[in-house]
């Protein structure tokens, strides 16, 4: 099968959907499928020899210091550059320029369109315009993701949260739930002490870690007053934070703010999975307070590279820690969230169990499983059989 995957999102910048993209794409290309995938030009590459890139040349986005976004103009070109090539099926990654590209070019291609949502964009667009009234730009997010998926062929989902909130929306096009896979064995090893030694803390002294991008709707504040209730009972409890984004000034005065500056680390955005792996390894659990997470991929590397997760179980981790193995999931609430803390990191028989269960459950979450699943999609998005047919009407 051939595959045209688009994105405004990429490596070199480290998220989930990069993240994502690429271990659907290794998996593919192990299947023997083709994979073409366009993406922006960030001015450095971060693409391995095997995977067929088209860079388009972009400019910065407002509000996100990292984020680029691929020239109208130059996409335009591309798209007539593309015009005569065979593919099987698009697959749009993300709901900006991509998914304007990934329409244009499965029309001319006559392909069935799939599209990925993977961002709660109601419970996140209003942190980046907070000059707005947070009703309207709700509305506004609303109105645009049930157009964005009425106007594709399929929706893939990583979670059942979400595709509830996307039938809520008024969306009617056919739903599918397949999270992004991982590759355990990537997360064998690792070096926590050395990010210890790096960040001031001890080898012996507890530590949270939260491994992930440093933005507002990640919940930030919550885990710094978790850690300031916890360290009543663990005073030299410190808080390691792995990433980089645009709450980090706010987090850092915040910090200050609580007297909690000499135990927080921020160690900036993790280089490469190695870097990811020390990181989660240099915490004695990990923790994770999102509300609006389409599907918790930290918390599943976390429990791969053996560590304890204590997370809110909240729209995308629900699926994850329904079953609690590896895990622990406290109300949302400070004070209960800190006590589960105090509690595991005073029971080192615990965590290792559940450290354990951790490693054992991530396998039922394999990338190679996951790929199968998307491959039976673009196959049934494909079959005249089923009632893919949208895209002669669009």
């Amino acid at each position: 099968m051939r595959i045209l995957q688009i994105s405004d999102v990429y490596f070199p910048r480290v998220d989930a959907v990069s993240t994502s993209i690429r271990s659907f794409l290794r998996e593919f290309e192990a299947k023997g499928h083709g994979v073409t995938l366009i993406v922006p030009d960030y001015g450095a590459r971060a693409d391995v020899p095997a995977e067929d890139v088209i860079r388009v040349a972009s400019r910065s986005v407002p509000f996100d210091p990292v984020g680029r976004m691929m020239k109208p103009a130059r996409v335009l070109e591309l798209t007539e550059r593309l015009r005569g090539a065979e593919y099987d099926v698009v697959h749009v990654q993300t709901p900006f320029v991509a998914h304007y590209v990934g329409r244009a070019l499965a029309r001319r291609l006559g392909v069935p369109l799939v599209e990925t949502y993977p961002t709660f964009l109601e419970e996140r667009l209003h942190h980046y315009v907070p000059f707005l009234p947070e009703d309207w730009v709700r509305f506004l997010a609303r109105d645009f993701s049930r157009a964005q998926c009425n106007g594709v062929d399929c929706v893939v989902v990583p979670s059942t949260a979400m595709a509830g909130v996307l039938k809520r929306y008024g969306v009617d096009t056919p739903l599918r739930v397949i999270p992004t896979g991982i590759e355990p064995h990537l997360y064998d090893g690792g070096d926590g002490g050395r990010i210890r030694a790096q960040s001031g803390f001890t080898p012996d002294q507890p530590v949270l870690a939260y491994v992930g991008r440093l933005a507002h709707e990640k919940n930030l504040d919550f885990l710094l007053h978790v850690l300031r209730t916890a360290r009543e009972k663990l005073p030299d409890l410190g808080l390691l934070l792995a990433g980089e984004g645009p709450a980090e000034r706010h987090l850092r005065e915040l910090a200050q703010t609580l007297g909690l500056a000499a135990c927080v680390s921020f160690v900036g955005r993790p280089d490469d999975l190695q870097d990811r792996r020390d990181c989660y390894r240099a915490g004695d659990c990990f923790v994770f307070a999102s509300r609006t997470e389409t599907q918790g991929f930290p918390l599943l590397e976390a429990m791969a590279c053996g560590i304890p997760v204590v997370a809110l179980s909240a729209m995308g981790t629900a699926d994850i820690l329904k079953g609690r193995r590896g895990s622990l999931a406290p109300r949302d609430d400070v004070s209960d969230f800190a006590a589960e803390v105090v509690a595991l990191l005073k029971d080192p028989e615990r965590r290792r169990r559940l450290g354990a269960e951790g490693r054992a459950f991530v396998q039922e979450w394999s990338a190679s499983a996951m790929a199968e699943r998307m491959l039976e999609l673009y196959a049934d998005a494909c079959s005249a059989s089923l009632a893919f047919t949208r895209a002669a009407a669009r």
